[in-house]
């Protein structure tokens, strides 16, 4: 660029953001599809009770680990170490995408594999952590996991606290909460001690600024009451603009998903696609900008040529620097601290923030999507700086609070539209500012974006969740639930086993079914009429007929076949450890054998009788963390269980399918989706 050769900086810039993100692609689709993302949607869901397969594996943290590094523009020495060490990362492709998300993802794989406590493949166990064990200790686990990734990425402890208990966790209690402290505060502690080594500048950017990322703190900052008007202009601003981002995000992430389904050519396609298509527009656009002199107060030097800093000379003379150009060729980071920055206010022009608002808008919501690890987090602090800059640039003179004041109140507008968080957004901001006096302003436009962005539809990570298909248990029951009994949800065909079962009846069941639980029922001569026994789990079937703990004959032979088990046998596996059916080898003579099932059943399932509301059955379902649900009859029947039901026949979509008569009016599928402010039902 100093040199003129323009065309030339295109295809440096070009190649390298393309190779970059062609690394971040492959290594994700070859190594660990399940680090694709940001990782918050699949974190949350597993804390509700979702265990997505391979979310929490070392493959998925290796990727996670290896492509979450920010790189600079400018090839400077420290950038380039950082390559060549191979922390490589999806941000450094110049792609609109974070590192908040990916780092709660590696938060909570760390976690995961902590609370495993073993490794089978590699030979070592820690028996300290055996008491991690149970699905609830490792569900606190990993969301003091998620609480120390978002505390790692913004240096903010208790943001990160109070965004796990308010967004990631579906069940709080007090244990909980010291335990997630606990975490925060040893991750602030071991941060502070890396910026004090790394204050010698050996470190690259990292630790700039210390613990307080965009310090805006002021001592004098008043204001009055014709300020509230644009604050509140913001907050409804922040929750229109968030709702539709997450309307235009859905869309694009169920196009992505179908290109993604097909084979991976098509998925790195797309990442190169969108990679070009960025680098094309990052490169292009500040061209509209008009060139601007040197300010003679500036703090560094102007323009900056060859590091990181707050003036980018791009194409214009000696002494001036290109505002647009100054935002798009730089972190995530120097670019929102340019924005937060006081005592500016001719530093940046309407149009080049209005350029900036469009390109991080809606390439933010492109980027998203392809298959590496990718956070939402930061983009949205910086859209919404960029229109809350903007704000402050119109409202001038007229407002006691200056234009880095207001790009600090239009991030939180946006988070509160886009994330619906308020609490722990609000700390988050107060902590990367380090500015208190804002408080009562950002609790303001907080809420007023929150509830202006929840009049359209949910927020982003719900939209994610429901767009990759899982199935999410709301803490409230839907209104046309009460009209429901459980009975009218239950599928069938019902698969059952008898408490001595034949060898072959389990293997062939296991085999051509997906199910993870089944009933017990005993039958005469067993007992003097078909009753429910209780409820045997898949893992403990496939176990039983690995150990071959099998019988001769179906008549009780009084040996309790138990004692050839421990509980170690029936703990839960860790990530990839589980038995398959798959492997499980059975003779034609074992197949006519029998299996005891009693001493391994779980004899006190919870279950509800069919005439049940299923509203009150959801809540049962939810609250007690439950994964099956036995439904049994109102009246006697030849059969002592209806059904079972799981998580699955608590969604909407779901009840649709069973039922397409509810759909046959508008009116029932808008009763079906609608807000619940908007629905007198």
């Amino acid at each position: 660029m100093i040199e003129k050769r323009f065309v030339m900086a295109f295809v440096v810039f070009w190649a390298s953001n393309l190779m970059l993100t062609l690394f971040s692609v492959l290594i994700t689709a070859s190594v660990s599809p399940a680090a694709a993302g940001s990782g918050i949607p699949e974190v949350k869901a597993y804390l509700n009770g979702v265990d997505a397969p391979g979310i929490f594996s070392l493959k998925t943290l290796f990727v996670k680990l290896f492509l979450k590094s920010r790189c600079l523009y400018e090839p400077s020495s420290n950038c380039w170490n950082v390559m060549i060490i191979g922390s490589i990362s999806a941000v450094s492709s110049s792609l609109i995408v974070g590192k908040a998300g990916p780092m709660v993802h590696t938060g909570a794989c760390v976690a995961s594999l902590l609370g495993q406590g073993r490794s089978k493949k590699y030979g070592w166990t820690w028996s300290w952590l055996q008491f991690l064990k149970n699905d609830r200790d490792r569900r606190d686990l990993i969301a003091c996991g998620s609480a120390a990734g978002i505390a790692a990425a913004f240096r903010a402890p208790v943001g990160g606290l109070l965004f796990a208990l308010e967004e990631m966790a579906s069940w709080w209690r007090s244990a909980l909460l010291w335990r997630a402290f606990f975490t925060t505060a040893i991750v602030l502690m071991i941060l502070g001690a890396l910026i004090e080594f790394c204050e010698s500048g050996k470190c690259g950017p990292f630790g700039k600024g210390g613990l307080i990322m965009y310090n805006v703190t002021s001592t004098d900052i008043s204001y009055h009451l014709w300020d509230v008007p644009p604050v509140l202009l913001l907050g409804v601003l922040g929750g229109l603009f968030g709702s539709l981002y997450n309307f235009l995000l859905d869309k694009v992430l169920r196009v992505y998903n179908v290109i993604n389904r097909k084979c991976s050519g098509y998925k790195i396609l797309l990442a190169c696609s969108i990679s070009i298509f960025t680098s094309c527009l990052l490169f292009g656009l500040p061209w509209l900008a008009s060139c601007l002199p040197c300010p003679a107060d500036a703090e560094e030097p102007c323009p900056t040529i060859g590091q990181s800093g707050s003036y980018k000379q791009f194409q214009c003379p000696p002494g001036h620097y290109n505002d647009l150009a100054s935002l798009i060729f730089n972190t995530n980071d120097d670019a929102i601290r340019n924005l937060f920055s006081k005592g500016t206010n001719d530093e940046f022009q309407y149009s080049s923030i209005l350029i900036f608002f469009g390109i991080c808008f809606f390439l933010g919501i492109f980027s998203y999507g392809i298959v590496a690890p990718t956070g939402l987090f930061v983009p949205v602090i910086v859209t919404g700086a960029s229109y809350g800059r903007f704000i402050g640039m119109l409202v001038g003179s007229h407002s006691t609070l200056n234009r880095g004041l207001f790009a600090v109140l239009g991030a939180a507008s946006f988070l509160g539209g886009t994330m619906r968080t308020t609490v722990s957004a609000c700390v988050i901001l107060l902590e990367l500012t380090n500015n208190l006096l804002l408080l009562p302003l950002m609790m303001l436009v907080l809420l007023v974006s929150k509830t202006v962005a929840d009049a359209f539809d949910s927020n982003i990570y719900d939209l994610i969740m429901k767009a990759k298909g899982f199935p999410f248990l709301e803490a409230h029951a839907k209104p046309f639930m009460r009209q429901l009994t459980v009975g009218d949800v239950v599928k069938g065909p019902l698969q059952l086993f008898h408490g001595i079962e034949k060898v072959g009846n389990v293997v062939h069941v296991l085999r051509t079914t997906i199910h993870n639980g089944f009933p017990v029922i005993d039958e005469p001569p067993v007992s003097g009429s078909p009753v429910l026994y209780g409820l045997i789990l898949r893992a403990h079937l496939i176990e039983l007929l690995k150990k071959k703990a099998f019988l001769s004959s179906p008549e009780p032979t009084g040996i309790d076949v138990s004692e050839q088990f421990s509980v170690v046998d029936f703990a839960k596996k860790g990530s990839g450890n589980a038995n398959k059916i798959q492997d499980i080898v059975v003779t034609e003579e074992e197949e006519n054998m029998f299996l005891d099932l009693h001493p391994f059943t779980n004899a006190s399932p919870y279950t509800v009788v069919e005439t049940m509301s299923l509203a009150k059955a959801l809540i049962l379902f939810r609250q007690v963390g439950l994964r099956h649900l036995l439904v049994i009859p109102k009246i006697k029947r030849r059969s002592p269980v209806v059904g079972i039901l799981t998580r699955h026949d608590f969604m909407p979509e779901d009840m649709i399918s069973l039922h397409p008569a509810w759909t046959r009016s508008r009116w029932k599928r808008w009763r079906l989706t609608s807000p619940r402010w908007l629905n007198p039902f």
